[in-house]
């Protein structure tokens, strides 16, 4: 079997030159070593000295040569936005109180869909839409890859 060992970050690499694509959830996404099958057939191992956050665009590296392209999977998502400033700031902080994974992007915040937290957004005063788009939270505060709840130390 084809293995894949190395992972060259997006933008690094010319996304034409993918021998195939594998499309992946936010945490199908953090990965050392799994079976994988491109879109057009191409079955490999992902064997990774460490598992890593891999990100859109980003390509594994076959050792027989060759790229297979990552593709981030849309999945079902609330944006969320605010009146002024300091009110999505305050809704980022009650996310983030809650440890949950969330997208930062310059106007809007995004979560994974959840009914219990889209009822307290809407306490807060947010507007939030369900969508569907990939997911890429921000990384940790120590270090980057996927968010996980921790315990809190006295």
């Amino acid at each position: 079997m084809l293995r894949a060992t190395s992972v060259k970050a997006a933008g690094t690499w010319p996304l034409v030159e993918a021998c195939d694509s594998v499309i992946l959830d936010f945490d199908a996404r953090h990965r050392r070593r799994i079976a994988m099958h491109g879109q057009t057939g191409v079955a490999f191992l992902l064997d990774l000295p460490k598992a890593v956050a891999l990100a859109d665009g980003d390509g594994l590296v076959l050792e027989e040569g060759g790229i297979v392209a990552v593709v981030a999977a849309s999945e079902r998502l609330i944006e969320v936005r605010a009146g002024a400033g300091i009110d999505l700031v305050r809704i980022a902080w009650h996310l983030g109180n809650r440890h949950l994974p969330t997208q930062i992007l310059g106007d809007c915040l995004r979560i994974r869909e959840d009914h219990v937290i889209l009822e307290m957004l809407t306490k807060l005063g947010a507007r939030a839409e369900l969508i569907e788009a990939p997911f890429d939270p921000e990384g940790g505060a120590y270090g980057h890859g996927s968010v996980q709840g921790h315990e809190h130390h006295d």
